[in-house]
């Protein structure tokens, strides 16, 4: 029998092969490679297109414009193009098992994440709106309007998620152990009397009897009935063909209307207006992809595990392999070093200290030669800079002066310029990498996608390189001042730095000083966990309910670019204020490097009517980032930590904890309550405004560092100084209720959710237009009350009608018009709605120019 070799390098045979090849397993590893393939070819298509992308954004940085419509336009092409790329990225870097190549995707993700916030801030001060429409965009590049959702990167949870399975476990057992544990506490079971139970078993009994004996009773009434009316009419003698024919006229017709239904439902299903049968149902596809999905999870951590291990076997090996010789070459080249100074110089060199450098100063990609002249060139660059020196103190005199007397230059003569990028560098940087290592790279022989090992090692060389440098400077910089002995007979000074430290220590000290008043830590004795838990206790750390970001139903606005070209202000759809939470609140949170250098964003505002889900959008942001939450709710806080001593105290223990377990969120609920215009009689006792002075320092303090979001949700805005809370509150997102078309989506998928099966009986169109004015929550609550249990049961004979939700909907309140207008005057009132304001008015922006004409003009007299 012929015999294989399986791919552990045994010989098996033929049958045994085809067994392990039709295993599970074995077609998980066979998908699970291919798609790698597939994957490395999406990378390889993802990078030209960022390349070509990079290009042109650097051609358009020198430009200048004046045209807000193109500046908009040309944002908002690199912005699409931007996302395009970073789902393409996200999707690869998920996917992907070669552990180099992630680290390389992962830094080009990060830098178009934040080049894509960075993006989304200048059309902000462009359009002076939050809420973008790109309808013709969209028609231009061929485009859905689901392309331009912002996946949530995986890495943001499967990265920490032992961590955040370990701090949910401590939350719970402290919870348990303080009783405050809702989901432990079960409803008390009122007891009930004996006696009571069985009078209730016998009222529910004889109401059965009776409902069968009335249906006996009415079958007796049909039977008699038929008799009666059968002895009127008088006996007929039956027509036996007649009765065929006519049993056949019904039965071709009843055959007649059933297939002419199938051919209907299956011409709605070829026109995709109606979804295929079983397509609730999750297809064996489905779950042979999540099968390979965590063997490829598997794969990544082993191959990471591996890559690691790499890295220090690699470089010890190194060390003594090539170490030796790297020791001599560098000791070879100083020596060449000293005996070409001495030659040209006629003494021995200064050697550059360790703070500098040392040699690596010296030998960074040059020759012996170049260094020597580059000395001699700089001697001489020294004397020319004191000469110039003189010179440009006279001339920036008189430059002030001149600015002095210069006009102002008016705001319309200013042009557009595309602002710097931190983000750009990285991304060049990423590029650059991927054009040297892997553009053209043959991987044929590396099929399981492991570490390349040349790699490795071209890598550590420079460590080791490095490493031993710093010993050779050491003998190198005796080896100078032996040399100076013999040759020159030179003796070295000892350097008095005696003063010199005594200052330095003591403009130390000052600093130290000033900094620990500062940031004076008032729980220094205290264990991080011990902070925990008494927050914990104290309720100002709870435990996020697990809400994922596409729980938010909504559907999109198709007519904002439309309805902006009339002049008209469109309300944001729901998917609008779904995408900047994604945008202000979820990327940030979730990626340390893209924090630190995009747009800050330290406060968001959530204002709307009840029920349009401002909290679901906290804990959302809690379950996407894997963020501690924290609520600082007027109410909440109220009792706690009495006096301005034990405020300070719950602050700094609340912001410690969320910088040590960072990301963090804090919530303030009814966040005009902190900003009361007027406190009202009943809650003057609880302190409302108690973070009013509080919060604003707070901000201050946060750093770029500090991935801590301040979140405040609203439903009344207007009943706070507007002034003091806008300052508080960096980005505000007002919430609208849905619009039809979300409505649509919501009515469908939450009864869905909940159990109910969609037929022609239930119009949900019906539903959407009957419910104008109601919030999600309300159709919420209306779908959980219809569909009990006992209602799911009987779909199959009863199914759904629209009559059976109308009963709950009329006895909910809508959110009228008017309450809408109250929030969108308040929202016009804000710094940034007022600015929109200013930028529609017919001849607003004339008036400013106006009155920057007559100040000119008054500032030019004073001036004569």
């Amino acid at each position: 029998m012929k015999t294989l070799q399986s791919p552990e390098g045994r010989d098996e045979s033929r049958e045994a092969a085809l067994e392990r090849r039709l295993s599970p397993d074995w077609v998980c590893t066979f998908l699970s490679v291919s798609l790698c393939r597939m994957y490395n070819k999406m990378w390889h298509q993802t990078q030209e297109a960022l390349n070509s992308l990079l290009d042109k954004e650097s051609r358009k940085l020198v430009e200048q414009e004046k045209n807000p419509v193109y500046i908009f336009q040309m944002l908002a092409t690199f912005y699409i193009k931007y996302v395009q790329i970073f789902r393409n990225l996200e999707n690869v870097y998920d996917q992907i098992v070669h552990p180099q190549k992630r680290l390389l995707i992962r830094k080009i993700l990060d830098g178009v994440m934040g080049r894509i916030l960075e993006l989304k801030n200048d059309m902000v001060e462009l359009e002076l709106s939050e809420f973008h429409y790109f309808d013709d965009i969209l028609q231009d590049l061929k485009l859905a309007p689901q392309q331009l959702d912002i996946p949530i990167p995986k890495y943001f949870l499967k990265e920490k998620i032992e961590v955040i399975r370990e701090r949910k476990k401590i939350l719970a057992q402290i919870l348990a152990d303080s009783g405050l544990d809702a989901t432990s506490m079960k409803l008390a079971i009122k007891s009930m009397p004996f006696e009571e139970a069985i009078k209730l078993i016998q009222i529910a009994e004889r109401a059965r009897q009776g409902r069968l004996r009335a249906l006996f009773m009415k079958q007796i009434y049909l039977q008699e009935y038929r008799a009666k009316q059968a002895r009127l009419l008088g006996e007929k003698v039956a027509d036996t063909g007649a009765a065929a024919l006519r049993i056949q006229k019904v039965w071709r017709g009843f055959c007649q209307s059933k297939r002419t239904e199938r051919e209907r439902e299956e011409e709605m299903i070829f026109l995709g207006m109606n979804p295929p049968p079983l397509f609730d149902q999750v297809s064996a596809a489905i779950i042979q992809a999540e099968k390979v999905s965590l063997l490829r999870s598997a794969v990544q951590l082993r191959h990471e595990e591996g890559y690691r291990e790499a890295l220090v076997t690699i470089k010890n090996d190194l060390q003594q392999t090539e170490g030796p010789d790297i020791k001599e070459s560098l000791r070879d080249q100083i020596r060449q070093w000293f005996i070409e100074c001495r030659n040209l110089t006629g003494s021995f060199p200064e050697y550059p200290s360790v703070e500098d450098g040392g040699s690596a100063m010296i030998f960074s990609h040059k020759t012996p030669e170049q260094v020597i002249e580059d000395i001699v060139a700089g001697q001489e660059e020294e004397e020319k800079n004191k000469k110039k020196k003189k010179g440009k103190k006279a001339k920036k005199e008189e430059k002030k002066k001149v600015v002095k007397e210069k006009p102002k230059v008016k705001e319309e003569e200013e042009e557009w310029k595309m602002s710097r990028s931190a983000f750009l560098p990285s991304m060049k940087e990423g590029s650059d990498v991927y054009k040297d290592t892997w553009m053209n790279k043959d991987e044929s022989q590396n099929f399981p996608q492991d570490y390349d090992e040349e790699l490795i090692k071209k890598e550590k060389r420079k460590e080791v390189e490095a490493e031993i440098r710093v010993q050779v400077d050491e003998l190198m910089r005796q080896e100078l001042k032996n040399l100076k002995l013999a040759v020159n007979k030179e003796i070295e000074l000892p350097v008095r730095a005696g003063k010199k430290g005594k200052k330095k220590n003591k403009g130390k000290k000052g600093k130290r000083g000033k900094r620990g008043k500062k940031d004076k830590d008032l729980t220094a004795d205290r264990t991080i966990e011990s902070l925990f838990k008494e927050l914990v206790e104290e309720g100002l750390l709870i435990q996020a309910r697990k809400v994922n970001l596409s729980d938010y139903i909504g559907e999109y606005s198709y007519l904002g670019t439309t309805l902006r070209h009339v002049s008209i202000e469109p309300m944001p759809s729901l998917l609008d204020v779904r995408q900047l939470i994604t945008l202000y609140g979820i990327l940030p949170l979730g990626s340390a490097a893209v924090h630190e250098k995009a747009p800050l964003v330290k406060s968001l505002l959530l204002a709307g009517p009840s029920g349009v889900g401002k909290k679901m959008l906290v804990h959302t942001i809690c379950t996407e980032t894997g963020a501690n939450l924290f609520n600082l709710s007027a109410a909440n806080i109220a009792g706690k930590y009495p006096g301005k001593n034990g405020l300070q105290m719950m602050l700094h223990m609340v912001f410690k904890v969320a910088r040590q377990l960072q990301p963090s969120v804090v919530w303030i609920e009814d966040a005009e309550k902190t900003f009361y215009k007027k406190v009202p009689n009943n809650e003057k006792m609880n302190d409302p405004k108690r973070l009013k002075k509080q919060l604003p320092k707070i901000l201050k303090l946060l750093k770029p560092d500090d991935r801590i979001l301040i979140v405040g949700t609203t439903q009344r805005p207007f009943d706070a100084e507007l002034q003091s809370f806008c300052r508080a509150y960096q980005k505000i997102i007002l919430v609208p209720r849905p619009d039809y078309a979300s409505r649509y989506v919501l009515w469908k998928q939450i009864i869905q959710r909940n159990g109910g099966v969609l037929t022609k009986a239930l119009n949900i169109s019906c539903l959407a237009k009957v419910t104008d004015g109601f919030t999600q929550g309300n159709i919420v609550k209306v779908v959980k009350g219809v569909l009990t249990d006992r209602r799911i049961r009987q779909q199959t004979q009863k199914p759904l009608t629209p009559a059976e939700f109308i009963p709950l909907i009329a006895g909910m309140n809508p959110v009228y018009k008017e309450e809408e207008e109250c929030f969108k005057n308040w929202y016009a009132k804000t710094p940034l709605g007022r600015k929109r304001v200013l930028s529609l008015r017919v001849g607003g922006r004339e008036k400013e120019t106006e009155k920057g004409k007559k100040k000119e003009e008054k500032e030019r007299k004073k001036n004569k």
